[in-house]
């Protein structure tokens, strides 16, 4: 007879720690983005972490299950847009496709958001996403919410609503532009977790950009050893977004940008 499987953590003590592999891999990035975090901040992030090796066996929330990649590739790579998004005075932002909460959770203890709505349409994903939140103390700032981008899109609460829209792994820079721009306010931001040649993204999200009320696409770099490839890509809003966007998925892949 199988055994039934142990119900799943949702408070960190009941976690394994951290080895020192993910803390040297952590401080590294860290000094390489020049960033210093709070203990209450660290305390949020580690949790995360913690807690999403705990739960991934069941739910596959990531495909990165040793504790020194997760730093590095998860968290580090996360906190690469924190000096930009803080340079632009951003402090409510919705993450779209947040999966297994990276960059949002991160990005939502360090800034420290005042807001941020963690966007997750696969249901046990964001019921994971509701777990961190209360563990790491986050609840009175931030949600997450079983939801597409089209439909906080066509929410009067959420269109046009919005400063900042985070994305990373979530698809191509195009389809981005037109899931993130109807959410922003004017001269709101996009930021996209890219990495490699975006030639041919780029080409084709400068059309989205233009059919979206106008803007602009900065590219640029992050200067962490072993994220050498990575790229963050800023679209900016320039106006009013026709009513007939985001379209569908379907309609996305029938006529692509």
């Amino acid at each position: 007879m199988e055994t039934p499987r142990k119900p799943l953590p949702t408070r960190v003590d009941e976690t394994p720690g951290l080895p020192p592999a993910y803390e040297a891999a952590l401080q590294q990035g860290l000094d390489a983005l020049d960033l210093r975090l709070s203990a209450d901040v660290r305390t949020a992030i580690d949790g995360h972490a913690r807690l999403l090796l705990a739960w991934t066996e069941a739910i596959n929330l990531t495909a990165i299950r040793e504790p020194g990649a997760v730093a590095l590739g998860h968290v580090v790579d996360s906190l690469s847009a924190l000096r930009l998004m803080r340079e632009r005075g951003i402090d409510r932002f919705i993450d779209l496709g947040s999966g297994g909460g990276y960059p949002g959770l991160p990005l939502a203890a360090a800034l420290p958001a005042a807001r941020a709505l963690l966007a997750e349409p696969i249901g046990k994903k964001a019921g994971f996403l509701i777990t961190v939140i209360a563990a790491a103390g986050l609840q009175e700032t931030t949600e997450a919410a079983a939801v597409r981008a089209e439909t906080l899109a066509g929410d009067a609460r959420h269109r046009g609503r919005w400063p900042a829209v985070t994305a990373r792994a979530v698809a191509g820079l195009a389809d981005l532009v037109e899931l993130a721009f109807p959410l922003l306010v004017p001269g709101g931001i996009l930021v996209a977790w890219k990495r490699g040649d975006l030639a041919a993204e780029l080409t084709a999200a400068a059309r989205a950009v233009s059919a979206l009320g106008g803007g602009r696409l900065d590219v640029h770099p992050v200067h962490v050893p072993g994220l050498e490839a990575h790229r963050l890509v800023i679209a900016t809003a320039g106006g009013r977004v026709p009513a007939a966007y985001p379209r569908d998925p379907g309609a996305r892949k029938r006529r692509p940008w």
